[in-house]
């Protein structure tokens, strides 16, 4: 597949998340909620996480915000979910990496695990957008932080 379609394809999962966003909405029942928010271009998020024996067993969020942000938290939710803590918290760290332009050793997951998120690697090349992918990620593992303290 030439570079312009594959450009071209990871745009229109983009867009899918944005304008078909997975697992948005309210969490019932007990939950952690983190609410966070990028003050350079107005992206907020409120993301709820049900965390039981050290699992995610749900993800849910809302906000609002760029189609780069809303995309990466729908993408997110559905990666965590049935994920062991640790395994979200790797995933995030991989993420970032993959924001930062980093070389992509050492990781037990590789790209292809990260599922729709893999179609985000576009957005190292604009460093202003980078805060736009990594919201839903930071509010996750500052969640996940809540989590273990109460726990």
């Amino acid at each position: 597949m030439s570079f312009n379609n594959l450009d071209t394809l990871y745009r229109q999962v983009i867009m899918d998340h944005y304008k078909n966003p997975r697992n948005r909405g309210q969490l019932e029942g007990d939950h952690i909620t983190v609410e966070l928010n990028n003050p350079t271009c107005g992206d907020r998020i409120d993301l709820q996480l049900k965390v039981e024996n050290g699992v995610v067993k749900d993800a849910k969020f809302e906000g609002e915000g760029c189609s780069i942000s809303m995309s990466s938290a729908s993408m997110m939710t559905q990666v965590i979910i049935d994920k062991p803590i640790e395994d979200a918290l790797k995933m995030s760290e991989m993420f970032s990496d993959i924001m930062l332009g980093k070389e992509m050793e050492g990781y037990e997951f590789d790209i292809e695990s990260l599922g729709d998120i893999q179609a985000l690697q576009g957005v190292s090349k604009f460093p202003a957008r980078i805060k736009c992918a990594t919201l839903a990620w930071k509010a996750m593992e500052q969640g996940v932080e809540k989590d273990d303290k109460q726990g």
